[in-house]
């Protein structure tokens, strides 16, 4: 495929991206380079640009009100992943993925109850669990960065023997290993959780960030997942995080339950990100595919980063999202290398230990910047490391 719109990771540099007053380039000084936080550098898509800067210009700057955005994110899920699953009916608008996640795990879970996620995992996954008072059940993914069965079938039977409602925090695409659930894989989720009893709340903000020849297939498109619920949004694949708006979206048989959310959490997100999402989904398309093409690169290029100047991390290539995981034990940089490569590489990535069992010794680190950067950056931390 011939794509017309420029590599989005290849238009601006240094300078003009520390002009910017978001955390990903506020958090520390100048003298760091940050691969942290989710954020791109990447310029806004001009069909974005152009719906926010007419709205801005007409005044419509007030409350969001109707299904635009849930009928924007169906004409998607058909065109990209062949799934007719978006029924504005089984919809609303919450202000953003985490919230939305919030609300729905209310919906189907009670104070204490227990909430399972696939350690290691995002780290808001054990701080707003923790916060709405429900108990946090790790089911740590397998050796390969995948789903481990044998833990999450395990996981699910403890919760049925202790007679409490439970609900199975779902990742897809894993962040921040970047594994992309399979079909089969998602399937054998819907089954446990059938069998036990479990409510399957799905974060698949990643959606849109998947690479050639991976396929992102929604968790409430296989058999056995009715009476799901899943987040959506553009905020990810577009750039889109300080703009507020996301998708609650109820299986067949889970309708009943987003029904029963409070009228008022659909006054949180922002009108004017609801505009602006609703223009990524349905005219951004040749964008993101610049910028799917251009993350295909950027992992290459760290394969050789890796290979030539830090040989002793482990790195499986993840298909999705734009982050990738690192495992730097073989550097004996301690539990926590991120602060290593902070210190005397003056580079930002994440720390492993806030994702749960399975981070220590490990770092997240975003590679949606430019090859210049990226390749600097790997280059600091080589000499962080000794």
């Amino acid at each position: 495929m011939e794509l017309r719109v420029a590599n989005p990771l290849a238009c601006l540099g240094l300078a003009e991206l520390r002009t910017r007053t978001s955390m990903k380039w506020r958090q520390y000084p100048e003298d760091v380079l940050p691969l942290w936080v989710a954020e791109m550098d990447v310029p806004t898509p001009e069909p974005v640009a152009e719906a926010l800067i007419a709205a801005v210009r007409r005044g419509d700057t007030g409350y969001p009100l109707g299904d635009s955005y849930a009928e924007a994110l169906g004409e998607f899920a058909v065109r990209r992943w062949g799934w007719d699953g978006v029924v504005p009916g089984r919809t609303a608008i919450v202000p953003d993925v985490m919230l939305g996640v919030v609300e729905m795990l209310k919906l189907v879970t009670g104070a204490g109850d227990p909430v399972v996620v696939n350690s290691p995992v995002y780290p808001p996954f054990f701080d707003f669990v923790a916060h709405m008072d429900r108990e946090v059940v790790e089911a740590p993914l397998g050796v390969e960065g995948r789903l481990d069965f044998g833990a999450v079938e395990s996981a699910f039977a403890a919760l049925a023997a202790r007679g409490r409602r439970g609900a199975y925090l779902l990742c897809n695409p894993q962040n921040p290993t970047g594994a992309v659930h399979t079909r089969d894989e998602l399937e054998r989720v819907a089954g446990l959780a059938a069998e036990f009893g479990v409510r399957v709340v799905a974060d698949e903000i990643h959606a849109p960030l998947v690479a050639a020849g991976e396929k992102f297939t929604p968790y409430l498109s296989v058999a056995g997942a009715q009476d799901g619920l899943s987040l959506m949004s553009a905020s990810k694949g577009w750039n889109l995080a300080g703009l507020k708006a996301a998708v609650a979206i109820a299986g067949p048989a889970s309708g009943v339950d987003l029904a029963r959310m409070p009228e008022e959490v659909g006054h949180g997100p922002s009108h004017l990100g609801v505009i602006a999402h609703v223009a990524a989904l349905r005219e951004g398309g040749e964008w993101l595919d610049a910028l799917l093409a251009g993350l295909d690169e950027n992992r290459a290029l760290l394969g050789r980063l890796l290979a030539e100047h830090l040989p002793g991390v482990e790195w499986r290539p993840g298909a999705g999202t734009y982050l990738q995981w690192l495992d730097c034990r073989a550097l004996e940089l301690g539990d926590d290398p991120a602060q290593v490569f902070l210190d005397r590489g003056r580079v930002a990535v994440n720390s492993g230990i806030p994702f749960g069992t399975g981070g220590a010794g490990r770092v997240r680190i975003n590679i949606a910047t430019s090859p210049a950067i990226l390749t600097e950056a790997v280059e600091r931390m080589a000499v962080a490391a000794g």
